[in-house]
């Protein structure tokens, strides 16, 4: 398996923090917090024995977006 299949990746998608784990649609999840979806998917890498992996992404001026 590659890298990319052996990786929990947590990162935004419109407004939302998702989880998404290759191979496993199952385990993929989303959330309404960042920490809270950085927190499962550690869980989730470290129990896999996967890497975790945060995407930060960019204000979209959406208003789920925390201001800075």
């Amino acid at each position: 398996m590659t890298e990319t299949t052996n990786t929990v990746v947590t990162r935004s998608n419109r407004g939302q923090w998702q989880n998404e784990v290759a191979g496993h649609p199952e385990l993929s999840r989303s959330h309404s917090s960042r920490k809270e979806a950085i927190d499962e998917g550690r869980t989730t890498a470290d129990e896999l024995g996967w890497h975790h992996r945060v995407e930060d992404s960019s204000p979209t001026g959406a208003i789920t977006d925390p201001e800075k």
